[in-house]
């Protein structure tokens, strides 16, 4: 079994509700997406809409992976840099996998699919993510070809007394 990815596709209501069922799943998983859990569709849906509008205005690309039943089960949205001196690289945000199929590669192959692309798209150079620490994410990413780039100790406070590094790592897309 494999992931079906599909770049921009058209949006539509059943792919609303897959991408906020997953964001939602993955986030009470335990899952580095924005939010600490408990979390439901209405806290989701907000930050949603601000990824639609960036794609109604040509600045966010999303890519969506399907399981064998067609059931959204990975995204990755690609931002543009909006500053003039930046645009030569994407910011990739709100990279998930359902946590039933963690371990089966999904991951590696949705990162693929995200680098693909960003590379199909003219004058990007390189990847930029963020990651919360103390998750393994940082690993990950590297085992993808990502690199450290930055890291801001304490710039994520999950709880009161539990806070986190804003990791920044970076994947150049010339020569990959």
């Amino acid at each position: 079994m494999a992931l079906t990815f599909e770049v921009d596709p058209a949006f539509d209501r059943p792919l609303r509700d897959g991408i906020t069922a997953l964001w939602v799943d993955v986030s009470n998983a335990g899952g580095a997406v924005g939010f600490v859990p408990p979390v439901t569709d209405h806290e989701v849906r907000p930050e949603l809409v601000s990824h639609l509008i960036g794609m109604a205005e040509g600045r966010t690309h999303l890519i969506v992976g399907r399981d064998e039943d067609g059931t959204v089960a990975a995204t990755a949205f690609l931002t543009h840099n909006t500053h003039r001196l930046m645009r030569h690289w994407i910011g990739a945000y709100t990279v998930m996998v359902h946590p039933r199929h963690q371990g089966k590669g999904f991951g590696r192959a949705l990162m693929t699919a995200t680098a693909d692309a960003a590379q199909g798209i003219e004058g990007i150079d390189a990847i930029r993510l963020t990651c919360r620490g103390g998750t393994g994410a940082d690993r990950f990413y590297a085992s993808c070809g990502y690199k450290e780039v930055g890291r801001i100790p304490n710039a994520i406070r999950v709880a009161d007394d539990d806070y986190r590094d804003d990791i920044i790592m970076l994947l150049p897309l010339l020569g990959r």
